[in-house]
């Protein structure tokens, strides 16, 4: 059995659509982020950086004690390992997996992120902020549109990568994007959509999006943290 800590957001679907296609057993915990769930002591325990999603495996491939681990990409990794799903062995295939998945790490979900933030969230509006990540994530768009050449998948085979993938363009729309500029990823986008286990991972969330993650309260909870401001009172 996996423990899911989980919200509805791009990285909490990346690990639903994992379990889901995998057809692996899973408990979802909900972190309320707008509430402030990923500052308590007990999920700190597990995730260090206070983001969710976060797993714990009761039944690792060690046969060892539970083993816990945060950031979605390192999750999305250990799963495919456990399974022996969604990532290739041979060398040169699953180092293309690799590159896509840590692509979507490092650009993909930065860069869509600060294209919400500023767009959407941000107190004042500042018009070279958004032009800078409305730009940014358009030119990601078109690296992804070009890899989808001649492919079904980003890798070629079904992997991790689409999985991280996914989740970050399904706000195309929030990120003042057009899929009609991307042939090849829109594409790809409908065959992901389509998916049965994509269908049932968002489903998973629905109850939990009900809550607004972002309203004038969370605000202050979600944006603008410091190290002194999340620090334990013990430990001041």
């Amino acid at each position: 059995m996996i423990d899911l800590y989980y919200w509805p957001t791009p990285n909490g679907h990346k690990i639903t659509i994992f379990l889901e296609e995998a057809e692996l057993g899973y408990r979802i915990i909900p972190v309320n982020i707008g509430a402030g769930d990923q500052f308590k002591p007990d999920f700190l325990n597990i995730a260090p950086n206070n983001r969710m999603p976060a797993i714990i495996d009761d039944h690792p491939a060690d046969g060892g004690t539970p083993i816990s681990i945060f950031e979605s990409g390192a999750i999305l990794l250990y799963l495919a390992e456990k399974t022996g799903k969604f990532l290739p062995t041979p060398l040169r295939d699953r180092k293309t997996v690799l590159e896509w998945l840590f692509w979507q790490m490092g650009g993909l979900g930065p860069m869509a992120g600060q294209n919400h933030h500023f767009a959407q969230y941000a107190p004042e509006k500042l018009p070279y902020a958004i032009d800078r990540y409305v730009k940014e994530t358009n030119r990601l768009y078109g690296v992804l549109n070009r890899q989808l050449e001649g492919r079904d998948y980003i890798a070629g085979a079904y992997s991790i990568a689409d999985m991280a993938c996914y989740p970050w363009i399904v706000p195309y729309e929030r990120q003042q994007q057009n899929l009609e500029d991307f042939p090849n990823l829109k594409r790809w986008f409908g065959q992901m959509h389509d998916r049965p286990a994509v269908i049932r991972a968002y489903e998973k969330g629905q109850p939990y999006s009900k809550q607004p993650t972002v309203n004038e309260e969370s605000q202050k909870i979600l944006f603008g943290q410091t190290a002194a401001s999340i620090q334990p009172a013990g430990n001041q």
